[in-house]
């Protein structure tokens, strides 16, 4: 599915997906902050709520990912210098007041290159795959792929250690407006192909465009479900 405007295929039925794409946006509307960035796993936050993760190659658009969820422009720290986000950066979303309607957002450094010294990129890539790997308040990981280059080999490794791991990943393209239509069409089918294969991942692949919005709506939709109440 190419979302941008139409119902998650999650939610098959049209109400449930209007109700969706509504509870997306109210939880998305409400109260996020940042809670704490962390170097090494020891620092990690105990917290009750469900957590959401933004993973990715340095540069994919993860904080203009996150920024364009929230509808805030500088929530997260974005940057067109790859390697910009060197902690696991935890963010709480939702009411001020209750934990029953609300998530973890976790944005974390980028994997691949990066213009950082070797033996920094080596650590927070450990931390990364650490935290992947071993973290049992991760509900989902959103796996970001830029649509213009499509799936790289590093980011196979991840899949492949998902996969492993038995962790609920979800691969969403990023920068679709860079495309033309029938490119990026393309583009998913191809991805979508891939994904097919991997045993832990969402059966969707979203499409979605940080300055467009397009996909943001139903990315929304799909992650409140895990927070939200049905």
């Amino acid at each position: 599915m190419i979302s941008g405007g139409s119902a998650p295929a999650a939610f098959a039925d049209a109400d449930a997906a209007a109700q969706a794409l509504e509870k997306g946006r109210w939880l998305f509307a409400q109260e996020c902050t940042f809670l704490k960035g962390c170097v090494g796993m020891e620092h990690l936050p105990a917290h009750p709520l469900v957590e959401v993760a933004f993973a990715g190659r340095s540069n994919v658009g993860k904080s203009s990912l996150v920024n364009a969820l929230t509808g805030r422009k500088t929530l997260a720290r974005a940057s067109n210098t790859p390697g910009r986000t060197q902690e696991v950066n935890f963010f709480r979303l939702g009411p001020p007041h209750s934990d029953e309607a609300a998530l973890m957002l976790v944005d974390l450094p980028g994997y691949g290159f990066a213009r950082a010294p070797q033996a920094q990129v080596e650590r927070w890539t450990r931390l990364v795959m650490a935290y992947l790997r071993g973290r049992s308040a991760l509900r989902r990981v959103c796996l970001l792929i830029d649509a213009r280059h499509g799936l790289k080999a590093n980011d196979l490794e991840v899949m492949g250690m998902l996969d492993s791991a038995a962790v609920n990943y979800q691969v969403v393209l990023t920068k679709a407006d860079k495309l033309g239509p029938t490119v990026a069409r393309a583009t998913h089918a191809t991805v979508a192909a891939a994904v097919a294969r991997h045993v832990a991942a969402h059966p969707d692949v979203l499409l979605t465009s940080s300055e467009t919005g397009a996909g943001i709506p139903e990315l929304r939709a799909q992650l409140a479900a895990l927070a939200l109440p049905a």
